[in-house]
């Protein structure tokens, strides 16, 4: 009797298994080689992903996911899989686009375009890792372009590595080095604790912090004492040090999250990173300095193109915008007033015009702007070797349309900001400028008086 329950026993073990894996194996065929008859229903009633131009980025056909664009804002839209969406867009928004809604993007496929070309000549050209982009129409927040480089093709993602699909202006987390001094200068005046023309004694180099601080340097020659304008105009982290040294921690701290660093962009939906701030308790006199100069905090393309579209729109924060008619948890506010943010973008416009030019300027019209040559911290140092080579800019100063931040990683050769970044945004400028037929300012002739 024993022995006859027994093999029961083992029969009907054996034949639950066999279910279990039949079961398992009837999931697997769904998972990885749904009937063309069901895959092509999903894809074919996914929706639609446009420009706000009007161009088609990603629809389905013949129960195909493609991509018209080709590689065109590629990191962006993500890809999909067999019947979902597997990263980007695609990903965040799978439900929605399952179900047949139709996404509408801020992105204008002319100045995404303009920036990927940009970057795509520049990156190889320095023998540089990646880099990134981003693009905001001014008033509103709307991200007119996010690129990427390398490339990313979705019609043939397969054949893409994993970091060439990584949409990099929303998620690469870094040190941004000297961009930050204009939105600090901002915040000092709008403080009261500077002016365009207050002036402090500039040598190369000075100690910070009392016995346990450190010496900060400057990399370019200035004169031994510079108005605020010219810290600006020269880089000056020096300068920098007296123009928060009454700067209280806490206020200061304020204003950069404010700018928004610090904490995720306002932005449903869509994955984007946080960059990071030292906690308030460690604001001594050195981590004051080094903040006022982007070193020792970190942020991402799109946090630092949102703090300068403040700057560049009166001192007003918009939350970032990348898909038509979302509606974002973040507010609105004013960091800065109006006036004294007119203020810094003169004197940004003078970096420009003073400093660099040829690198970053356009003939005929007003740019301002601001380079970063940050070190980048290899295990656990500041590598003398290895930076991140920034610009942040807007234009036209007077009544900006438009802001631009330029990151390029690892570059080889040139990879100061003015040599590297700078040119990127003058290209891309120069294309946008050019698409709106805007008419530059011909400069008069001087005249000698006899």
């Amino acid at each position: 009797m024993e022995v006859k329950i027994r093999n029961r026993s083992r029969v009907m073990h054996f034949l639950a298994t066999l279910l279990v894996l039949s079961l398992v194996w009837a999931y697997a065929q769904l998972e990885w080689n749904a009937p063309q008859g069901i895959k092509r229903t999903l894809v074919q009633a996914r929706g639609t992903i446009t420009s706000s131009d009007g161009k088609v980025l990603a629809q389905s056909v013949d129960g195909k996911r493609v991509y018209p664009q080709g590689h065109l804002a590629g990191q962006v839209l993500g890809m999909m899989g067999t019947t979902n969406g597997l990263e980007g867009l695609e990903y965040a928004y799978d439900r929605p686009l399952e179900s047949g809604q139709n996404l509408k993007l801020t992105i204008n496929t002319g100045v995404q375009a303009a920036a990927e070309s940009a970057l795509s000549k520049a990156v190889p050209a320095h023998q540089a890792d990646y880099g990134s982009v981003v693009v905001m129409e001014t008033r509103t927040g709307r991200v007119l372009a996010a690129a990427s480089y390398p490339q990313f093709n979705p019609n043939n993602w397969r054949d893409f590595p994993l970091e060439a699909r990584r949409n990099r202006p929303f998620l690469d987390v870094y040190e941004p080095g000297s961009v930050v001094k204009g939105l600090v200068v901002a915040a000092a005046i709008n403080e009261g604790l500077t002016t365009p023309k207050t002036v402090y004694e500039t040598p190369m180099n000075r100690h910070i912090g009392g016995r346990w601080g450190s010496v900060i340097h400057d990399a370019v020659d200035h004169p031994s004492a510079l108005t605020t304008k010219q810290v600006l105009r020269y880089s000056s982290n020096v300068g920098m040090s007296h123009i928060v040294e009454t700067f209280k921690p806490e206020k200061l701290r304020n204003y950069f999250t404010d700018f928004g660093f610090g904490s995720y962009p306002d932005m449903p939906v869509v994955p984007a990173a946080t960059g990071q701030l030292q906690p308030l308790r460690k604001w001594d006199d050195l981590v004051r300095v080094t903040s006022a100069f982007g070193q020792g905090m970190s942020t991402t393309t799109l946090q630092l193109a949102s703090a300068y579209n403040a700057l560049a729109n009166d001192g007003l924060y918009l939350p970032p915008q990348l898909i038509e008619g979302a509606i974002s948890s973040g507010e609105r506010r004013e960091i800065l007033r109006p006036e004294v943010a007119r203020t810094t973008r003169d004197m940004l416009q003078a970096v420009i015009e003073e400093g660099i030019p040829h690198q970053a300027g356009v003939k005929g019209y007003a740019l301002g702007g601001k380079t970063g040559t940050a070190q980048v911290v290899v295990d656990g140092r500041y590598s003398s070797t290895v930076y991140n080579s920034v610009f942040t800019g807007f234009f036209p100063v007077d009544a900006p349309k438009m802001t631009v931040v330029v990151m390029v990683h690892g570059a080889k050769t040139n990879y100061h900001g003015s040599m590297l970044a700078a040119p990127i945004f003058k290209e891309i400028s120069t294309e946008v400028l050019s698409s709106w037929g805007a008419v530059p300012k011909v400069e008069k002739p001087k005249t000698t008086e006899k």
